[in-house]
This record gives structure tokens, sequence and C-alpha cells, in this order.
């Protein structure tokens, strides 16, 4: 089951801040879908996806949510 982390309304850095938190509870292997509706997500979460070394599985955007599902790696 992939757990949902609900960061709508939440303007930049919030949203990354939410899941760097989130990420540090996690284990390895796990996934998580950030729900996001700041368009500046858009470019933060593939950023710092890349920066940490963990995986973007999946980038979608559903009536102006921007959804990310993404893998811990490390």
């Amino acid at each position: 089951m992939v757990e949902v982390l609900d960061a709508k309304g939440l303007m930049c850095p919030m949203p990354i801040v939410q899941l760097a938190k989130k990420f540090k509870t996690m284990n390895v292997g796990d996934e998580i879908e950030l729900l996001a509706t700041d368009v500046g997500s858009k470019a933060d979460v593939p950023a710092w996806c890349q920066r940490t070394g963990n995986e973007l599985v999946e980038t979608r955007e559903e009536n102006g949510v921007y959804i990310y599902r993404i893998k811990k790696l490390k």
C-alpha cells in the first residue's frame, strides 16, 4: 500500500519540507504519493528526488492537483 502525503494548499517550500520530514520515517523501498497544488512543485519535486537519490516513479496532474509517486532508495 502506498501512503499519501497531502500537501495541497501549501506553498513552496512546504511540500518539499513535508516530504523530507516524512521520508525520514520511511524504509528503503517504500513509496509515497505526494499531492500538491503549488505549481512550483513541478520543478521542486524532481529536483529534490535527484538531489537526494530517490526515484520519481510517476508524475501526473488531476484537476489541478499534481501527484508525485516517489520511491525511497536510500
